[in-house]
């Protein structure tokens, strides 16, 4: 099943440039090497994602746990109190991208086993 191998790393492409967008809004606030440091402290999350999605290439369960677990941190950080969009637009993603990661590692396990 190459979809099911395909979706998660595709997807968790997308999420990454999804959420550096997020990382624009410093161009308005910033100048100088300040916009540099803003920018780089603004893709961090972005960054090791990345560095997850590298290793999770190989190792699917190592994706499945570093993206639900980025969707429970993101969660956590914003708050309690926020409207339910904001945890739909960023955790929703991960959650999905976790879960694909997760049935991939969980279907190569059982045909290793078989």
């Amino acid at each position: 099943m190459k979809l099911l191998y395909w979706s998660p790393r595709l997807l968790s492409l997308l999420f990454v440039g999804f959420l550096s967008l997020f990382a624009l809004d410093v161009f308005g606030e910033y100048e100088g090497w300040s916009l540099i440091l803003a920018l780089f402290m603004h893709l961090l999350p972005s960054l090791a994602l990345l560095v997850v999605i590298i290793i999770a290439w190989r190792y699917d369960l190592v994706g499945a746990a570093a993206f639900l677990a980025f969707a429970a941190w993101y969660v956590w950080t914003v708050g309690f109190d926020r409207p339910w969009s904001w945890y739909a637009a960023v955790a929703g993603p991960a959650i999905i991208v976790g879960a694909l990661y997760s049935l991939n590692w969980m279907r190569t396990r059982n045909n290793q086993n078989i």
